[in-house]
């Protein structure tokens, strides 16, 4: 099976919620719902409690999930997999909400294994690449919870008062939020970004009326008792969790408490050729046109570059966000 770098053809999803014209229209393929708000790219990963939906395949039809687990070290490198095993420990989508997303929450690690069997939790960020005019985010709690008001909330689906409760965040394109585990948010109409995020896809729905089917999936199938102790009920400034604004040529995008999680940096080549260090990654090629890994790249193309790939370059007027795991020793 080929460890090379390679482009990846489109991966919709079809979702609860509405979008995809964004998505769609940057990546250059037919919109075919006006519910296919995602697009999982490089993904390993699959929709919670399904076993194919989600995972990205290479060119030839091959599941990138089965190349992997052929030649984990080739294209993960053996920090990576001593780590990890043949799991990237990442999952990287492009969403464009048509609607509100409800307020909702993840599970972090400790809640995942415990709870619901699985390695990983669900700490995740946005890159946000486009934004209508008023846009806005909203995360964290604007002050300290109890656990009575939240679940009364929660009893009564009182949306209004649990989107009242969490910040407001207005965003434009460049703008990026790094979004850990158990804090509240939801994401709002108009917003194109890219998402890095653990692996999974586990989501308690706070606000789940009209968007699940019935509170038993909302709450993953462990009820409301213990669903909501994963929620983080302190409150949060979000100013604390935003990356810095690109200002060279390679920059990283995300505050420093992302690292545990993933990294993710934009390429910006003006011209000139720049170097990317050799290790597993997803890219997306957001502006422009150029070169990367010897392959003749576009806006909207997205590639999945092998650590077998060693350091690779990029060249001629292209914009790119790089994303990648957490990085090991020696990886």
């Amino acid at each position: 099976m080929t460890t090379t770098t390679t482009k990846l053809p489109p991966n919709p999803i079809h979702h609860f919620y509405r979008g995809g014209p964004a998505i769609a229209k940057l990546r250059g393929f037919p919109l075919e719902s006006d519910h296919t708000p995602e697009e999982w790219i490089g993904s390993t990963a699959t929709l919670f409690g399904e076993s194919q939906r989600g995972l990205s395949a290479l060119p030839d039809g091959t599941l990138l999930r089965d190349a992997i687990a052929a030649d984990p070290v080739a294209w993960l490198g053996a920090a990576h997999v001593e780590r990890f095993g043949a799991d990237p420990a990442l999952l990287v989508k492009l969403l464009d909400t048509g609607e509100r997303l409800p307020v909702h929450v993840h599970p972090d690690d400790a809640f995942a294994r415990e709870h619901l069997g699985t390695k990983f939790g669900k700490t995740e960020a946005w890159i946000v690449l486009d934004a209508k005019p008023g846009a806005q985010l909203r995360l964290g709690w604007r002050s300290d919870l109890d656990e009575e008001t939240l679940r009364a909330w929660v009893d009564d689906q009182d949306r209004d008062a649990l989107l009242d409760a969490l910040n407001p965040v207005p965003v434009s394109a460049g703008d990026a939020l790094f979004v850990p585990a158990g804090q509240a948010h939801a994401i709002g109409e108009g917003v194109l970004i890219i998402e890095l995020q653990q692996p999974t896809d586990m989501s308690i729905l706070l606000e789940w009326h009209g968007y699940a089917d019935d509170d038993h999936a909302a709450t993953l199938g462990l009820g409301w008792d213990l669903a909501l102790s994963s929620v983080d009920r302190s409150a949060r400034d979000p100013e604390s969790l935003r990356g810095p604004r690109p200002n060279e040529a390679i920059a990283e995008l995300l505050p420093p408490a992302a690292a545990p999680f993933f990294t993710a940096q934009s390429l910006d080549t003006a011209g000139g050729q720049l170097p990317l260090d050799a290790g597993f990654a997803v890219v997306l090629v957001t502006e422009g046109a150029g070169e990367l890994a010897g392959k003749q790249v576009a806006r909207g193309d997205a590639l999945v570059v092998p650590h077998a790939a060693g350091e690779v370059q990029a060249e001629g007027e292209l914009k790119a966000i790089v994303c990648r795991p957490p990085r090991s020793n020696g990886g």
